[in-house]
């Protein structure tokens, strides 16, 4: 017969480090199994306000599916709680027009959803359930200055308080979610921890936002998401133009490109950046509305990898989020990322606890595969951008790259790789989906014949836009005989 140690029943202490969005995860995950502390340097808003921390915040973000469901499992109720505080649930590809590499995506019923609101919302909402939680607490407008422990073992962190410095906080388990910034790597190196290895992909991507009014109406009629993405095939500047609905009757502009292609701060210049795009809609969109802000403008998003789960953690320790990984925010994945990859940890804590010997490694394990298929989808596309520097993609990604646009370019016609796309853009299968048997039949079989040549809008919302009939200008393509799914009538 084995028995407990009598340390067993002593209550059990876990340190987040960052109060955004992945810490906030994370600290609502680990409530199950111990007190938990986040310390976050920022003072941190009681509602939907801007971060220091979080300057990307103010750029357009959408949650997708796979990422909205795993929070959902997390905090259950948080969709509601979202849609309540005014942000939106919109259908894919139903309430969506986006013109992808390979053309314009038909707008078939709901296939998956994303929601759809400013950053600031989406984290405020998650931050009133998580720190309303049993045993968790926040140590706010602290910095951590390091990991305390050894190379076998983390025991805690120093941090700087406002009431002490160099305060020594003891835990039984230490997760780094701090972000963009993280220092974990150096920290860990400190102690001894060897064979962190990393990657690293930089397409010299700038990006730009601004904020508008919304056309009278257009909210109530559930105006789409617009988006026109880049073709990386082509050599020139990937450049992109978005328009998100979010709450208080605002649409949320995103711009951006790479080197040679990079839009600016100048207000005068942004509506005309948003025409010069593959196709001109969403500057046409924003013509004559009212702006609400001047234009924001973050350089510097370039993508890095940290393979923690291949080094020899000590345990008591995991990262998480932009700690482990930072993505081009134009694929959306960052956010998505890191909830799928809690929620692996979550059913670890639930089969082993957080007593388990070596449960840090595992977690991080556990994390790894979200981020690995998020990262080799981006980063070989990132590549193929004039000027792009960093780690040179696996052998066969050329050929699977391939199959992809091929896939794409059949998703522009036929609903079952729309479906198939959409499934893995929103990450709620792996990219291995694609490679399946019936979604391989269907590739052989597909063509772009037949596809859109303009933005599918509808009569209605081109009305409520202040467009003309006739469509939108260059194209030469009237656009009114088109339901809301994208159908001709």
């Amino acid at each position: 017969m084995t028995h407990a140690s009598p340390l067993s029943s002593l209550p059990r202490h876990a340190v987040v480090i960052g109060g955004s969005l992945a810490g906030l995860l994370a600290a609502a995950v680990l409530a199950g199994h111990a007190t938990v502390t986040i310390i976050e340097a920022d003072a941190l808003p009681d509602g939907p306000e801007p971060r220091r921390g979080l300057p990307q915040a103010r750029h357009t973000h959408l949650l997708w599916s796979g990422g909205a469901r795993a929070v959902e499992e997390i905090l259950p109720g948080i969709t509601a709680d979202w849609t309540a505080a005014g942000a939106f649930r919109r259908s894919l590809p139903t309430d969506l027009v986006s013109k992808t590499a390979q053309g314009w995506l038909p707008r078939h019923e709901e296939m998956q959803f994303t929601i759809a609101c400013s950053r600031d919302l989406l984290d405020s909402v998650v931050r009133s359930r998580v720190v309303g939680l049993p045993g968790v607490t926040t140590l706010q407008q602290s910095r951590v200055r390091g990991l305390e422990g050894t190379a076998a073992r983390i025991t805690g962190v120093r941090a700087d308080t406002p009431d002490e410095e160099n305060r020594l906080i003891a835990a039984d388990l230490v997760v780094d979610a701090s972000g963009r910034g993280s220092r974990a790597r150096s920290w860990l190196e400190a102690l001894g921890v060897s064979g962190l290895e990393e990657a690293g992909v930089d397409c010299g991507l700038v990006f730009a936002t601004r904020i508008f009014e919304a056309p009278e109406g257009a909210h109530a009629l559930g105006f789409p998401i617009v988006s026109v993405q880049p073709d990386p095939r082509v050599p020139v500047p990937g450049r992109t133009a978005t328009i998100v609905p979010i709450e208080n009757g605002r649409w949320q502009a995103t711009l951006s490109g790479t080197r040679g292609g990079r839009p600016t701060a100048d207000p005068e210049s942004f509506i005309p950046f948003a025409k010069g795009v593959r196709d001109p809609i969403v500057g046409e969109l924003l013509e004559g509305r009212k702006p609400l802000t001047d234009v924001s403008v973050t350089q510097g998003a370039a993508s890095r990898r940290i393979f923690f789960e291949k080094a020899d953690l000590p345990d008591g320790f995991f990262a998480v989020g932009d700690s482990v990984a930072t993505f081009n925010p134009l694929h959306g994945q960052g956010m998505t990322v890191a909830a799928r990859g809690l929620l692996a940890v979550r059913t670890l804590l639930r089969a082993k606890g957080l007593s388990h010997a070596g449960i840090g490694r595992e977690a991080q394990r556990a994390i790894a595969p979200q981020v690995a298929a998020a990262w080799d989808l981006a980063a070989s596309q990132d590549l193929l951008y004039p000027g792009a520097t960093g780690t040179k993609p696996r052998p066969g990604t050329g050929l699977f790259n391939g199959y992809a646009e091929r896939l794409t370019a059949g998703a522009t016609t036929k609903a079952p790789l729309t479906a198939a796309l959409l499934q893995v853009i929103t990450m709620n299968r792996a990219p291995a989906h694609w490679l399946s048997p019936g979604v391989v039949r269907e590739v052989l079989r597909a063509s772009d014949r037949g596809a859109l040549k303009a933005a599918p809008l509808t009569a209605a919302e081109r009305t409520v836009a202040g467009l003309d009939q006739d469509g939108p200008a260059g194209t030469g393509s009237p656009l009114g005989a088109v339901d809301r799914a994208g159908r001709a009538r």
